[in-house]
């Protein structure tokens, strides 16, 4: 098994009381920036950039433990905005594709 990976999927929801012309996707932004600050802090490494992956957004962290790298998973699913339903899948950096792995649920404001 290769180097432990992290991937938080969130719904790809648009946030809600935005005006047309606005970024329908804010909580995506919000995300990027809370594991850039815990990976300039050493917490954990962004693996790589995050992007579409059919109805959910996916991020990629490592760099830590499985324990670590789920505290960090929930952290970001639980901040202001982020859509419900946030999971969270335990895999590693040889994975084939996205979404194989061990599925934990991640909580989330409301």
């Amino acid at each position: 098994m290769g180097t432990t990976v992290v991937e938080i999927h969130v719904p790809l929801r648009e946030a809600p009381g935005l005006a047309e012309t606005d970024y329908q996707f804010p909580w995506i932004d919000e995300i990027e920036e809370f594991l850039f600050r815990l990976e300039e802090q050493g917490e954990v490494e962004v693996f790589d950039d995050g992007e579409e992956f059919g109805d959910v957004y996916v991020f990629f962290l490592s760099g830590a433990d499985e324990n670590a790298l789920l505290t960090a998973a929930s952290r970001a699913a639980a901040l202001d905005g982020v859509p419900t339903g946030a999971f969270a899948m335990i895999t590693d950096d040889e994975a084939a594709e996205f979404g194989l792995g061990r599925r934990i649920e991640l909580p989330t404001k409301r």
